[in-house]
């Protein structure tokens, strides 16, 4: 028998932890479950489980399942052949069976229903959910191989609605949503799946209409597209969905008598397209609002749909509205995010000589907005200032403290005529003082033109990745000198300045560390490799230098938004093939 000495010998798994949400989806079932790995290794349980079975989490993780918990009738161990459920955790396909056991941490057996299905947890692997329940009777076993279709046993269903929610509320996108919706209900509960959404104009959009083809799931784009509006008082299924008035059980005779409106026109030709003879049409709400409705659709699957089914689908149609709602939100504030920073960044100056371009790529799984910035400006002098940063953060507060310290900077250039680092100097002893900003790394450079036609870069750098200098001919350079502390430290010594001189035809990088910065890989490498590719573009002219130089050099897992700016100086006008030359 299992018991405290068994968690003694067992030698407990290296394991990922399972998301946030995997964990509340497990919480949400009614009654015991827990997940396993893909060597049937306990890797998340919930609260349910531990009061069912007496063991706590910590004894349950990292052991395997069917060793510390699968008993027979009396206790004894059972062996691997004789486990139904071992053998449909191989298999790798739903099953469950009305009488099984379970030992407890006490020494006593269980007697339980269970269910098991495969359960994506994203980027952590395969893993199986188990669920299971002490039954009100005993009961014969019987092990179901991918019941058919049918009113869905209790526990497959809190299975369905656990798996539903864990996958919808783990993306923002809404397209990538509903192709997740799809995949859990086709062909599980229908053959045809039909999402149709109301617009933030108020317009319906039938957005997704997808068949069970086989194995595979083939969109039918041809009956997707905008739909007749929505009328008032029909009392047709899909009208009374998209006003949220309920869920309805329709078939193709429900829309043979006079139709009553042209949305009643689109569905009389959906059922006859699809050959679909039965189908539950529910409203799809978020808290605020209806969003839209969700059909489900058998055809080939002659199992027609009852009013017992309307609940399930109901309760999935719920999962997905606020799955939509969340999403929306997202893109609204991403919309707003982008307009924003799209203002705070500047245009290039024109500066006779000089060829300059910028870039901006906002962080993917952020606001699309952030602590990335670069600028250009004339100074009172008659020099160019240049500049470059990185204020902590990917948000909106990273966004307005990055504005704080442009404005601020360039204020300080224009009036103050003094080197760069004395520049940097003064500004970070205002930050400090009269911004949010805790911490920000920034390039701050100034470049004119030498009586000898030459251009000169006069820098300090305050803890940013160095400037890359490209010549003509692709010899590529970092220019290392000038380097300080970074901004907000508080320290008070003083910063040193640098110059170079930038040959003719030469190319100048700034950048932040998205650029460079890679997962599993030393800053040492994103530098060589953006030295690699900067010289081998070094003969494109600007603008497809820079948007190469992106594609090529930024990691594919950057999580980060990135800023470029790119200057190349002229060529001697007697070499007319020189990089840039006609621009």
């Amino acid at each position: 028998m299992a018991g405290p000495e068994h968690a003694e010998t067992v030698q407990k798994r290296s394991l990922q932890t399972p998301a946030a949400d995997v964990t509340r989806a497990l919480e949400a079932i009614g009654t015991g479950a827990y997940l396993v790995d893909e060597q049937g290794c306990i890797i998340a349980v919930n609260a349910r489980t531990e009061q069912l079975l007496a063991w706590s989490a910590e004894d349950l993780l990292g052991h395997d399942a069917h060793d510390l918990l699968h008993r027979g009738p009396h206790g004894q161990p059972l062996p691997r052949t004789q486990c139904a459920m071992r053998q449909a955790f191989h298999a790798g396909h739903t099953a469950q069976a009305d009488e099984d056991y379970f030992a407890r941490a006490d020494g006593s057996v269980l007697p339980i229903s269970w269910l098991i299905t495969p359960y994506d947890i994203g980027d952590n692997g395969r893993s199986t959910l188990v669920v299971f329940h002490t039954p009100e009777r005993p009961q014969e076993t019987s092990l179901q191989l991918e019941p058919a279709a049918k009113p869905l046993p209790e526990l497959e269903r809190l299975a369905l609605l656990a798996e539903t929610t864990a996958q919808l509320t783990s993306t923002l996108d809404v397209d990538e949503a509903l192709r997740r919706l799809v995949a859990l209900v086709v062909p599980r509960l229908a053959d045809w799946a039909v999402v149709d959404l109301i617009t933030e104009r108020d317009e319906v959009w039938r957005t997704v209409v997808v068949h069970a083809d086989g194995d595979t799931l083939a969109r039918r784009e041809d009956l997707q597209g905008p739909m007749p509006p929505v009328p008032e008082e029909s009392s047709m299924p899909l009208s009374r969905a998209l006003r949220g008035v309920s869920s309805t059980v329709a078939g193709p005779q429900t829309y043979q008598r006079t139709p009553d409106s042209g949305i009643a026109v689109e569905q009389r030709r959906l059922f006859d397209i699809t050959g679909m003879h039965s189908a539950v049409i529910a409203p799809i709400r978020s808290t605020r609002e209806v969003l839209g409705a969700l059909t489900l659709g058998r055809a080939e699957n002659p199992v027609v749909f009852t009013a017992a089914d309307l609940p399930l689908i109901e309760d999935i149609a719920r999962r997905v509205g606020l799955a939509l709602d969340n999403a929306r939100l997202y893109q609204r504030q991403r919309k707003v995010a982008e307009t924003m920073q799209n203002h705070l960044l500047p245009q290039m100056p024109g500066v006779p000589g000089l060829q300059m371009t910028a870039r901006y790529l906002p962080a993917p799984d952020a606001s699309q907005v952030g602590g990335d910035w670069y600028d250009a400006f004339p100074l009172s002098d008659g020099s160019t200032a240049l500049a470059i940063g990185d204020v902590v953060g990917h948000d909106l507060e990273a966004a307005a403290g990055m504005a704080q310290v442009r404005n601020m900077l360039r204020a300080y250039a224009w009036s103050q005529h003094e080197p760069p680092s004395r520049i940097v100097e003064r500004l970070d002893e205002a930050i400090q003082h009269i911004t949010d900003v805790t911490m920000a790394t920034m390039l701050f450079a100034r470049i004119e033109e030498a009586d000898d036609g030459h251009w000169q870069l006069f820098w300090t750098n305050a803890g940013h990745p160095p400037p890359l200098l490209i010549s003509r001919d692709g010899l590529a350079r970092y220019l290392d000198d000038g380097h300080g502390i970074l901004l907000g430290t508080g320290a008070s010594a003083p910063r040193p300045d640098a110059t170079a001189s930038l040959p003719p035809g030469s190319t100048l990088v700034l950048y932040t560390d998205g650029l460079i910065e890679a997962r599993g890989h030393t800053l040492d490498t994103g530098l060589n490799r953006l030295r690699q590719h900067a010289a081998a573009l070094a003969h494109r002219h600007l603008a497809s230098f820079t948007d190469q130089l992106l594609r090529r050099v930024r990691p594919a897992d950057n999580d980060d938004d990135v800023a470029l700016l790119a200057l190349r100086a002229p060529a001697r006008k007697a070499e007319p093939g020189a990089p840039g030359h006609g621009q």
